[in-house]
């Protein structure tokens, strides 16, 4: 399923929907990439400042892409500054 992504909050709920999806514990899910738990929650709660690196390696371990392309007029929902 495809997804909008709008903020770092926005980019931690599709992180997150994807990992439940593969009934993954956030520990699980990073271990293969060697990142921790505590970090694989600050990234699905939207936290600033992760590395790209760390992102990455995140969307690895979840089968996941990232795919760029020009944004369509669409409005940025209420309280995100993006």
């Amino acid at each position: 399923m495809d997804q909008r992504i709008y903020s770092p909050k926005s980019l931690g709920s599709a992180i997150k929907r994807q990992r439940k999806a593969k009934k993954l514990s956030q520990t699980a899910a990073g271990t293969p990439f060697n990142i921790d738990q505590t970090t694989v929650s600050s990234i699905e709660q939207g936290a600033p400042g992760t590395r790209l690196e760390t992102l990455f390696r995140i969307l690895a371990a979840l089968d996941l892409e990232m795919i760029i392309k020009p944004k369509k007029d669409i409005p940025i929902k209420k309280g995100e500054n993006w």
